[in-house]
C-alpha cells in the first residue's frame, strides 16, 4: 500500500491524498488551496495523477479546503463514485456551486485587468454549473457502517465532530492475504463545539494520517469563550458600536448562533450579566451570507446529528438556531443597506478568512471606525487578509483602497472547529491497539514539529511530517525510511511556486520599505546630496523590476 501526499503537506489547506492498494487507486479528499498566491496557483495546476484512472474517492467533509477541487477533477474525466456522509453531500450541493460562482467572479475581475494589459482572458477554475454536474457522482453513506467500496477494500465513516457530516475514515485493505488498516482523521473537532458530538475515538489502526492545525496550542474552554464573547459585544454596544464577525459560512456561523441563544441559560442571579444579555437580545444580529443561510437550513434538516443536549432542547420547542433579533440578508442590496447607516448591531458574514465575499465590504466600512469591533472566531491561514489583521497590521488594502485599522480587533480562538493539542493527543492515546506510524498533515510547520515531538516522547509512536509530493510504501515499513524521489514535473512545479513565494515576500518588503522611506527619509531635513543618492537607489530598484518584467 502506497500513500502520496499531494496537499495539506506542511500547510493547512489543499487536502489531497492518493492511495494505491489492492490493485486500486483512490483519493482521500480533493481540496482547494487558500491563502497566499503561491498556494492558490496550485489550484489550477495539473493533478499529479490521471483523474480517469482513479477508482473512487473518500471525502472527509464539505469544507472547501477538502472538497473544492472536485469539480475540476470531474471536468478532467473523473467519473468514479465519491463516498461521503449524507450531510456532507447536502452541504457540498450548496458549497461547491457557491465556490464555482466565486471562481467565475474572481476570474472576471482578473480578466478585466489582463485585457487592459493586452493579455488573453483566462477561464475560471470551474463554474457553478460544473459544480452542480459533479454532484451526480456523490454517494451518501451513514456513520458506523462498514461498506465494501472495492474488492479487498472496506471503509467506515465515523463522526469527527468538526462540522456537520465530518468524518474520520477507517480503511481496511487486504493484500497478499494480509489485512492492514489505515485511518484518515480529516479535521478533528474541538471537543466542546456547540451543537455537535465529540469526535469518535478509534480503537485500532496500523497507520494514522492525522491533522495538526493546533498541534502547538490549547483552546479556551467553552464557558470562558461564551463570557468573553458577551463581554466584547457588550462593551462595543455600550459605546454605540458595531460588531463584525468574519465567519465561515458552514459550521462556525451556526455555532455562534447557538452560543448566543445558549447564553441565556447561565448566570441567572448576576444582574450585570443579565443586563448585557438583555442588551444582546435587543440588538439586531444579521447573518449576511446566502451560503450561511442555506447551510443553516441544512443544519436544521440534519438535527439528528446534534449532541443530545441540543436534541433535547429541540424536543421542547427551543430551536438554538432561531432567536429574537436574528435577521438574514439574502440579496446584495440588503447587504449593502447594512453599511448605509451606522447603528449598534452584529454582522456575521463570510468568508471567515476575509479574502472573498461580503465580509470585505463590511471590513471596508468598519475597520477605520474606533467604535467598531472586528471579532475573529476561526483559524486565519498565513497570507489571508484575516491573518494580516489579526497579526496587528496598521492598515490593509481592500478593493484597491488603503484602509487604516482603528477598530478594536479581537480573536476568540476557542471557537475553532479544530481539536487543540490536548485533544489531538487524547485522540492518539485513545487507541487500544496503537498505530505503527503517524503522518501529520494539515498544519503549519511549527505546530507539526511541536506535536511530533510530543507524540514521539509521550506516546512512543514514530511520526513523519510529509513534504508535498512524497510517496510512502507503508506496508511492513514501520520506520518509513524509504522515500520515492520527486518527478521532474514536481520539481518544475516547486520552482514556480518558490518564485511566487519570493515575489510575495518582495511585495511585503517593498511596502515596508516605502513606509520607512516616507517616515524616516523624506520627512527629515536631509541635504540635497542625500536626497539625490536616495533617488538613484530607488531608480536602480525600479530598473531591476522593469528588467524582470521584460524578460
Amino acid at each position: 500500500m502506497n500513500i502520496t501526499f499531494l496537499g495539506a503537506a506542511k500547510t493547512v489547506t489543499g487536502s489531497n491524498f492518493l492511495v494505491e492498494a489492492a490493485g486500486k487507486k483512490f483519493l482521500v479528499d480533493c481540496g482547494m488551496y487558500q491563502g497566499k498566491a503561491a498556494q492558490e496557483i496550485e489550484n489550477s495546476e495539473d493533478f499529479l495523477y490521471d483523474p480517469k484512472e482513479i477508482d473512487f474517492m473518500l471525502l472527509t467533509h464539505a469544507h472547501i479546503d477538502h472538497s473544492g477541487r472536485i469539480p475540476k477533477l470531474y471536468n478532467e474525466g473523473f467519473r468514479a463514485p465519491i463516498y461521503a456522509h449524507r450531510a456532507t453531500v447536502d452541504l457540498c450541493s450548496i458549497m461547491l456551486p457557491d465556490s464555482g460562482h466565486i471562481q467565475e467572479t474572481e476570474i472576471e475581475w482578473k480578466n478585466r485587468k489582463r485585457l487592459r494589459a493586452g493579455l488573453e482572458a483566462l477561464p475560471p477554475l470551474y463554474t457553478a454549473e460544473d459544480a452542480i454536474k459533479s454532484m451526480e457522482i456523490f454517494k451518501s453513506v451513514e456513520y458506523d457502517t462498514i461498506i465494501d467500496v472495492a474488492e479487498n477494500i472496506q471503509v467506515r465513516f465515523n463522526d469527527a465532530g468538526h462540522m456537520l457530516g465530518s468524518s474520520i475514515i477507517e480503511i481496511w485493505v487486504t493484500e497478499n492475504g494480509k489485512t492492514e488498516k489505515i485511518v484518515f482523521t480529516g479535521d478533528l473537532g474541538n471537543n466542546d463545539i456547540p451543537l455537535l458530538d465529540s469526535p469518535t475515538m478509534i480503537e485500532s489502526a496500523d497507520y494514522l494520517v492525522m491533522e495538526s492545525t493546533y498541534g502547538s496550542r490549547l483552546h479556551m474552554r467553552n464557558d470562558d469563550k461564551a463570557n468573553l464573547f458577551l463581554d466584547i459585544v457588550s462593551e462595543t454596544l455600550d459605546k454605540g458600536g458595531r460588531v463584525v464577525i468574519p465567519s465561515f459560512a458552514v459550521g462556525r456561523t451556526q455555532e455562534i448562533l447557538y452560543e448566543i441563544d445558549k447564553i441565556k441559560d447561565s448566570h441567572k442571579e448576576d444582574e450585570e450579566f443579565q443586563r448585557r444579555y438583555k442588551q444582546l437580545m435587543e440588538t439586531p444580529v444579521f447573518v449576511d451570507s446566502p451560503l450561511a443561510i442555506s447551510a443553516t437550513e441544512i443544519f436544521q434538516k440534519n438535527m439528528d446529528l446534534f449532541e443530545e443536549e441540543t436534541q433535547e432542547k429541540l424536543r421542547h420547542g427551543d430551536n438554538p438556531l432561531e432567536f429574537n433579533g436574528l435577521q438574514f440578508t439574502r440579496t446584495a442590496d440588503e447587504s449593502k443597506a447594512l453599511n448605509e447607516t451606522y447603528y449598534p448591531s452584529i454582522i456575521i458574514s463570510a468568508s471567515g478568512m476575509c479574502d472573498i465575499g461580503r465580509i470585505k465590504h463590511h471590513l471596508k466600512h468598519n475597520l477605520w471606525n474606533p467604535s467598531s469591533t472586528i471579532l475573529f472566531v476561526g483559524y486565519q491561514a498565513p497570507g489571508t487578509l484575516g491573518r494580516t489583521i489579526v497579526d496587528g497590521a496598521d492598515k490593509v488594502k481592500i478593493f484597491g483602497e488603503d484602509i487604516s485599522i482603528n477598530s478594536r480587533i479581537e480573536y476568540i480562538e476557542g471557537y475553532s472547529g479544530h481539536a487543540d493539542q490536548e485533544w489531538l493527543m487524547n485522540f492518539v492515546y485513545s487507541f487500544i491497539s496503537k498505530p505503527k506510524h503517524i503522518f501529520l498533515v494539515h498544519g503549519e510547520e511549527e505546530s507539526q514539529e511541536v506535536l511530533k515531538e510530543l507524540i514521539e516522547s509521550n506516546a512512543k509512536i514514530p511520526v513523519t511530517i510529509p513534504e508535498f509530493g512524497e510517496k510512502y510504501e507503508v506496508s511492513d515499513v514501520p520506520e518509513l525510511q524509504d522515500r520515492i524521489e520527486y518527478s521532474k514535473k514536481l520539481e518544475d512545479q516547486f520552482l514556480r511556486l518558490q518564485i511566487l513565494e519570493k515575489l510575495d515576500r518582495i511585495k511585503d518588503e517593498i511596502n515596508d520599505m516605502t513606509d520607512t522611506v516616507k517616515e524616516e527619509k523624506l520627512m527629515k531635513e536631509n541635504s540635497d546630496s542625500e536626497i539625490e543618492k536616495l533617488h538613484d537607489k530607488v531608480k536602480k530598484l525600479e530598473d531591476q523590476i522593469k528588467n524582470l518584467i521584460e524578460q
